[in-house]
């Protein structure tokens, strides 16, 4: 009896030695498959990190063709100067696909005291008078004598004032007028272009490039 006994404790014995050493190998073999997939996604999020970056390393500029440059002599007083600064700005960095036409007056829009536009002199007809947006033709007219010196681009509008303007020579300057007058140009150059415009160093001027 006492044999049997002893017997039944080792049977006992073993298989709770063979139950525990099942468990601990089996909870370590998922322990090291978890740890080697959470070790493979850092890998891919790594590489994927290094690809993206590498490829806006090697990422090569557009390069800019320059078309045509065109500057005017800027002068007058603080507002008109202002004037001008905000339309320069505004027209800067347009760019007008092969067969869109350029509206000033869409671009620029309305010149108004909410825009930051003040009165300086503006031509009406043959008088010289004030108002908002004084300065705009400068901008019109050099934009529109850069036009001419781009081979492609198609004049639709352009007004000239009833008398001679100072900064540019007569019969080259660009008269608008929200509303009435206006300088409009088309794009048939084939390519897309970019216009640039700056009242810096004393100047108007207007930069045409392609790319």
């Amino acid at each position: 009896m006492k044999k049997n006994i002893l017997i039944y404790i080792i049977i006992a014995v073993i298989i709770l030695f063979a139950v525990f050493f099942f468990i601990n190998n089996s909870t370590q073999t998922n322990l090291s498959e978890n740890t080697e997939s959470h070790n493979n996604q850092q890998s891919v999020k790594i590489q994927s990190s290094y690809t993206t970056n590498s490829f806006n390393n090697i990422a090569e500029p557009i390069e800019e063709k320059e078309l045509s440059v065109f500057s005017t002599p800027l002068a007058g007083d603080e507002n008109r100067l202002e004037n001008i600064r905000i339309s320069c700005n505004t027209i800067n960095g347009t760019e007008l696909k092969n067969g869109e036409t350029f509206s000033f007056n869409d671009t620029v829009g309305e010149p108004t005291a909410e825009k930051g536009y003040k009165e300086a002199d503006v031509i009406v007809e043959t008088t010289l008078t004030k108002g908002f947006g004084g300065g705009n033709c400068q901008v019109s007219t050099t934009l529109y004598n850069a036009c001419l010196n781009t081979q492609g681009i198609e004049i639709v509008e352009r007004n000239p004032h009833k008398r001679k303007v100072a900064y540019v020579e007569e019969g080259k300057d660009a008269s608008v007028s929200y509303g009435t007058l206006d300088l409009k140009f088309t794009n048939n150059t084939g390519k897309t272009i970019k216009i640039y415009m700056n009242s810096e160093n004393e100047q108007v001027t207007a930069r045409i490039v392609t790319f």
